[in-house]
């Protein structure tokens, strides 16, 4: 018996951590996407204020920038049987992207 069967569990499946990765980035995207479209929506919808307009097309960039990030990963967890650690540079722009895209909508909601 292996110490799987032992514990109780068993034996782990190697695929279904990368696909639960996968899935958590179209999350994190459709969640993004949610923000880039009211952060849009509530700029244009008072008027065309710079200040607002200009807060919305950041966040359009960073919903932008946030989508490329996610789609390499998503594309390298599919290609891969046992995918590479992402690497830190990728993981600090994808955490400053989610950020600024939170803080921006929220800006504009205020």
């Amino acid at each position: 018996m292996s110490a799987d069967t032992d514990a109780g569990g068993p034996d782990r499946d190697p695929g279904l951590q990368p696909e639960r990765t996968r899935l958590a980035w179209r999350r994190t995207t459709l969640s993004a996407t949610v923000v880039a479209v009211l952060a849009a929506k509530t700029a244009l919808q008072g008027g065309a204020a710079p200040v607002p307009v200009v807060a919305a097309a950041l966040c359009c960039v960073l919903w932008l920038g946030f989508q490329y990030l996610a789609h390499r990963r998503i594309r390298s967890l599919a290609s891969a049987s046992r995918p590479r650690a992402l690497p830190p540079p990728y993981a600090a722009a994808a955490a400053l992207c989610t950020v600024a895209l939170a803080v921006c909508g929220a800006a504009l909601v205020l």
